[in-house]
């Protein structure tokens, strides 16, 4: 990218102005500026120019994958027959292994290998919770990645000892017994969140392998993924440099609902990312969990930069203790429109009110930033930003209003630095890498819409522009 001119855009609600960018920054915003000696010229017509959205939580290598995997529960599949049909008709790996996403109870039953045994034996299946919290393994599965002798304590046993076929928060561990692949390429999944107008990412996976922390760095290096990328799993003790586009943020911990830590052993964990001189961003979806991370904190002290994952569950009287901790929420009020209806039937009517809660923690003084959590959630950013401000169910019930944003809180969410989530939005200034969305229209327009079809143009600063 040399330079480029975007004429008649409107820029920070002001319409008519054009905007010179070279060398991957932007060089001058005003009216009627020079043509001279730039490669293109766009005509805005009238369009806004806003900063790149940046999604504070997903996981790239999970979300390449699930492209290539059978989805095993809603929308898709719905019951026991059609999960069968869907299984023996994936083509499988180059190793012959079936990979299932997506799956709830629901469809049939709490599965365990015997159960998905019964669904498809003929091949290796592993099949994850729609929670991503678990995966499944039929019995061909557990034989072929040895877990009868298996000694982590995510392996599930029934009382005789053999292992039940599941897997609990355990991924990286998993991944080592599993037939030896490459990590999946990011090219595509690149173009589509420039398509959405994403310019930055943070991926939350947490403890990042040596070879997946090679693959990110390489897809950043040779522009197959032309986003920032902020992570989170990085290994406290990890000392190689990164890409200038790649940088490390806080210490992901995930405090799991399944078996809830000891107080003293996150405390202990908390300490020695703050030694390393990393913030914590720690995952908590249920009440529990968020209460033993501020219990932890009272403890083990704050540092500037931590920061709760997902907050699916936020009791009213912890918003304070939230504030008091400077702790900032990066959350995913996307799954209230693809799993809403399945919250209202299974979450207690006393505790729907606490469902991914945004305006009150906007009330309340604590930064909010949005999210996808993709491949778990809705990737679609204009998706998350319809949900925050709507709070509807996929049949069009409501979930809360009194927790809506509004469509410019709710944009402004996404708009923040990778390293300061919930913090000020980004601005069009001279000065500023052009990580740049051109609209259709102009933005209240584009807000009210809530579309990603209202993009038009994204472009991401030393790399391509993205059609």
């Amino acid at each position: 990218m040399t330079a480029i001119v975007l004429r008649d855009a409107q820029i920070d609600g002001i319409p008519g102005l054009d905007l010179r960018v070279r060398d991957g920054r932007i060089e001058e915003i005003g009216r009627s500026l020079s043509t001279r000696g730039v490669a293109e010229v766009i005509e805005a017509r009238g369009g806004a120019v806003i900063p790149g959205l940046h999604d504070h939580h997903l996981h790239l290598h999970a979300t390449a994958a699930d492209a290539a995997s059978v989805r095993c529960g809603p929308p898709a599949v719905l019951e026991r027959a059609a999960l069968a049909a869907a299984l023996a008709t994936a083509p499988g790996d180059e190793h012959g292994w079936v990979r299932g996403v997506g799956y709830i109870d629901t469809v049939a039953g709490d599965l365990d290998a015997t159960s998905l045994d019964a669904l498809h034996a003929a091949r290796p299946v592993r099949v994850q919770h729609r929670s991503g919290a678990m995966w499944i393994l039929n019995s061909a599965a557990l034989a072929a990645t040895g877990l009868a002798d298996a000694t982590h304590p995510g392996v599930e046993r029934a009382a005789d000892g053999v292992p039940t076929g599941r897997i609990w928060r355990a991924d990286s561990w998993l991944r080592t017994r599993l037939p030896r692949t490459a990590p999946p390429r990011l090219d595509s999944l690149g173009a589509t969140l420039a398509g959405y107008g994403i310019t930055g990412v943070t991926d939350a996976t947490p403890d990042l392998s040596s070879r997946s922390l090679s693959a990110l760095a390489a897809a950043v290096s040779d522009g197959d993924l032309p986003q920032r990328v902020h992570l989170l799993g990085v290994p406290l003790d990890e000392g190689r440099s990164l890409p200038e586009r790649l940088g490390v943020g806080p210490y992901k911990i995930v405090i799991a609902d399944s078996g809830l830590p000891m107080l003293d052993d996150l405390v202990e964990r908390i300490r020695l990312a703050h030694r390393h001189r990393r913030g914590v961003a720690v995952h908590c979806v249920s009440r529990e969990a968020l209460l033993l991370l501020l219990a932890a904190l009272d403890v083990a002290g704050d540092r500037p930069g931590d920061r709760v994952e997902h907050a699916a569950l936020v009791a009213a009287d912890t918003l304070s203790e939230l504030h008091r901790h400077g702790l900032r929420v990066v959350t995913q009020p996307g799954f209230l429109a693809h799993r809403g209806d399945y919250y209202l039937d299974h979450v207690e009517s006393g505790d729907r009110d606490d469902l991914y809660r945004c305006r009150t923690l906007l009330d309340a003084g604590v930064p909010l930033a949005l999210s996808s959590d993709a491949p778990y959630g809705p990737l679609d950013p204009w998706e998350v930003i319809a949900a925050a401000t709507r709070r509807a169910t996929e049949t069009g019930a409501t979930i809360n209003t009194s927790e809506c944003l509004t469509p410019a809180q709710a944009l402004a969410a996404y708009l923040a630095p990778l390293d300061d989530p919930g913090g000020p939005p980004r601005r069009i200034r001279p000065g500023a890498p052009a990580d740049l969305v051109l609209l259709h229209v102009p933005l209240r327009q584009a807000l009210r819409d809530a579309s990603a079809e209202v993009v038009r143009r994204t472009l991401l600063a030393k790399a391509p522009p993205v059609l």
